[in-house]
């Protein structure tokens, strides 16, 4: 199992669960069964992907009472942002090169 930061993030990124608990979480804090409600899947089952996201970071997690909510932290999502931002410019420069070229053959052509 990978241990390193930013594998843990994008292994918790990579399902679509815990991908919309995320998008849950960016509208506010939410309980374990607010988290649930949209799901047909077990309560102890949004539990593993709450762990998840608290392992890779992308949560925090606090008990008041016998209430325990969850809450987004953005910043390993900084961290996502900032590794991939080296491939999108990459693309972007690709896709310049490749624009640049069909506008040569279509002036080729016109010649």
């Amino acid at each position: 199992m990978a241990t390193d930061r930013l594998s843990l993030i994008f292994g918790a990124l990579a399902d679509p669960t815990r991908r919309a608990i995320l998008a849950r979480l960016s509208e506010g804090e939410a309980t374990v069964n607010e988290l649930a409600e949209p799901f047909s899947i077990s309560l102890p089952a949004i539990s593993r992907h709450l762990k998840v996201l608290e392992t890779a970071g992308l949560i925090s997690r606090s008990r008041t009472a016998q209430w325990r909510s969850s809450r987004l932290e953005a910043a390993p999502l900084a961290e996502v942002t900032a590794y991939m931002e080296k491939y999108r410019r990459f693309w972007d420069d690709s896709f310049n090169r490749l624009e640049r070229h069909l506008e040569q053959i279509q002036t080729e052509d016109k010649s």
